[in-house]
């Protein structure tokens, strides 16, 4: 549900160990680094643990997460869309090129509130795409040029820092400028497919008012806080780079 989190806090260690500023842990790191690093963290705490805690809630209409995906859907009028199971841990996603909704193994086949959430989560994402919701299709639009961005960015990082070449470090702006952009397209797209979830989920009768809604809202909540940390995190990370340039 969150592919960038991890890949935005991890190059946030790079930047400290590859800097040669890094070591010295000044007031720059600690605003554009520490500080996202630690919301990251923290995001990823609270939805394993939404998750753990409400996966293991059994939900009352008693249908596992593809049986819920497969039924708003169909509601949806959406028929050319396969869902299938992936065994990544939270590795649920809608993927639009192929049409297909992906659900971790602990999802698709469990009938708790947490497997609830996410498959309508992502079955929200497939309600955009045939919607052709604006901001989803902003996203895909963005995507290829996104991910040739992540992949160069490592070795831009490590290059320009270690060996001060300061083409590379803005060379590096520019790819963080572009995930920057992305997260923040992701933002209203995945809030969009959460709110959506909560009111199909709702109005279809799939979870009760009370225990179950509430479940489901911690677990969906809990995931926007880790697009939000991305977001920070690229921020952080846009600003620390743009901080030693122009110390040079």
């Amino acid at each position: 549900m969150y592919p960038l989190l991890g890949f935005v806090l991890g190059s946030s260690c790079v930047l400290y160990i590859g800097s040669p500023y890094g070591f010295g842990l000044g007031s720059n790191w600690l605003l554009y680094i520490g500080v996202p690093l630690i919301i990251g963290i923290w995001a990823q705490i609270r939805v394993s643990s939404a998750f753990s805690h409400w996966s293991k809630v059994r939900a009352s209409g008693n249908i596992t997460g593809a049986e819920c995906a497969r039924e708003i859907l169909q509601a949806a009028q959406i028929h050319d869309v396969d869902v299938v199971e992936t065994n990544d841990f939270l590795g649920d996603h809608y993927d639009p090129t192929k049409k297909q909704l992906h659900l971790s193994s602990n999802v698709y086949s469990t009938p708790s509130v947490a497997a609830l959430g996410i498959a309508a989560h992502e079955s929200g994402h497939a309600i955009q795409h045939a919607r052709a919701y604006a901001p989803l299709k902003a996203r895909m639009a963005i995507v290829p040029v996104t991910m040739i961005a992540s992949q160069m960015l490592p070795f831009i990082i490590i290059g320009g820092l270690f060996f001060r070449i300061t083409g590379l470090i803005t060379l590096g702006i520019w790819c963080y400028l572009i995930l920057l952009v992305f997260q923040l397209i992701t933002l209203p797209v995945e809030f969009d497919a959460s709110r959506r979830a909560k009111i199909i989920l709702r109005e279809m009768g799939i979870i009760q008012p009370g225990e179950e809604a509430a479940g489901v809202n911690k677990v969906l909540n809990a995931a926007a806080l880790t697009y939000i940390a991305a977001f920070i995190a690229a921020l952080g990370n846009l600003l620390w780079l743009m901080s030693i340039r122009d110390r040079r």
